[in-house]
Formats: structure tokens, C-alpha cells, sequence
């Protein structure tokens, strides 16, 4: 399964194919999905282009982007978005639409908090593990860990002659517990390619989107989500 991750906390100043509005969402996962992606990861923004938790934005681009494709939409729950560990799940608590999944980096304050009330929802969680931070250590020994829908083990190595093995010491370790989750690896900045490319062989679930890579496996610049997405199938 290739997951489309549609912006993250890039803007407009990195990429014009960046989407920020509710609709550009929802047209750039549309065309994503055409090109072969089975799930969408998504951060609204506040009109001002900021991350954010708020249940009104949420409403709005969730019902954009389900308008647009028929596979699960994910949304981040990242401290960035509400620095307050129990702000963060109240919001989550004040949400009147549901997302199908939301992602909780286990490093962060306030995660087991966050998931079970995540949980409590009916919303699946994807346990954000990266590497080079305790959050892999804390999910391990978590009595959630068996409840999430999935790991989402992110390799924060960008150096492409590296990400390779962090990616492959991250899974080790992963690997010492049977958590039983399925687990989608991916990397990010230069790291993304080579990393992608593991997953790919070791039969993983993976991402790509602009929030992960503004390029493409040649080096030259992405015009679009759904560019990413075919390359990812090829590579």
C-alpha cells in the first residue's frame, strides 16, 4: 500500500504544488489516488496556512477530500499543531467529523493520552515512531501498542548513503517486541528514495507526497503529488 501524505507542514514558499486550501486538498488526493495511492495523509491549515487540530477546519477538509477520492483519509495530530498535551486531546475530544486514522508521535508529551482518546473515538491510530527519538522505547512498552491500526516508522536521516541502515536499525528494533501491527516505513528529505526503495523490497507499506520529498528519484523537481505517487510505484 503507497499512502499519499499531501503537504505536511511545507508551504507554498517550498513548492506552488504544495496544497493548502481545503479544495487543492482534495484535487491533488484525487489525482494522487488516480495514479495509485490507497490512502491519503493530510495537515489542515488554518486559513493563515498553520497546522492546526480545529474542529471547524477539519469539517471543511475532510468533506473535500472525501468528496474527491473513496480510500481512508488520515489527519496529524503533531505537537506543532497544538503544543498543549491536554489541549491536543481536547480537540481531538471537540472533533464532530472523524477522520479514518490520525498519526501520534510516541516521542512527543502526552501521546498515550492523545491515542486513547483517539481510540475511545473510533479513530485508528498511526503510531508515529522515528528514529533517533525514545518514541520507539515508550510505544514498546505501551499497553496500547497492540490496539493501533499501524506503526508508522519515520526515518529522520536525510543523508541518502545512510537512511538505509537507520531505516533497517529502526525495524530491528521494532522488531524485538511482537507488537503484531503492521508497519508503514518511509523517510523523508534526501533519505525518501532510499528508503522508500527498502520498503518497497521488503514488502512494507510505504508514503510519498511533498510532505516527505519536494524531488524525485532523478533529483529534479516534483510538479505534484500524483508525479510522486507513479514514481513510488516504479521505483
Amino acid at each position: 500500500m503507497i499512502q499519499v501524505c499531501l503537504n505536511g507542514t511545507r508551504g507554498a514558499g517550498d513548492s506552488a504544488a504544495v496544497p493548502m486550501s481545503p479544495g487543492a486538498m482534495a484535487e491533488s488526493a484525487a489525482r494522487a489516488v488516480a495514479a495509485g495511492a490507497r490512502d491519503v495523509h493530510v495537515h489542515p491549515r488554518t486559513p493563515c496556512g498553520s497546522d492546526t487540530l480545529s474542529p471547524r477546519v477539519l469539517v471543511a477538509t475532510l468533506a473535500a477530500i472525501r468528496e474527491a477520492v473513496d480510500v481512508p483519509v488520515g489527519v496529524t495530530t503533531g505537537a506543532w499543531a497544538e503544543p498543549d498535551p491536554v489541549r491536543r486531546v481536547e480537540r481531538v475530544r471537540a472533533w464532530t467529523v472523524l477522520p479514518d486514522h490520525a498519526s501520534v508521535n510516541w516521542h512527543e508529551p502526552g501521546a498515550e493520552d492523545l491515542a486513547a482518546a483517539l481510540l475511545e473515538r473510533g479513530v485508528g491510530v498511526e503510531a508515529g515512531l522515528w528514529s533517533g527519538t525514545e518514541g520507539p522505547g515508550r510505544f514498546l512498552l505501551s499497553p496500547l501498542a497492540p490496539r493501533v491500526l499501524r506503526i508508522l516508522a519515520e526515518v529522520t536521516d536525510p543523508d541518502p548513503t545512510t537512511a538505509e541502515s537507520t531505516a533497517r536499525t529502526l525495524l530491528a528494533e521494532l522488531s524485538t517486541v511482537g507488537h503484531g501491527r503492521p508497519i508503514l516505513l518511509h523517510g523523508e528529505d534526501a533519505g525518501t528514495w532510499p528508503v522508500l526503495r527498502l520498503a518497497r523490497r521488503l514488502g512494507l507499506d510505504t508514503r510519498i507526497g511533498l510532505e516527505d520529498t519536494l524531488v524525485l528519484p532523478d533529483g529534479s523537481r516534483a510538479e505534484s503529488n500524483a508525479q510522486l505517487v507513479t514514481a513510488a510505484r516504479e521505483a
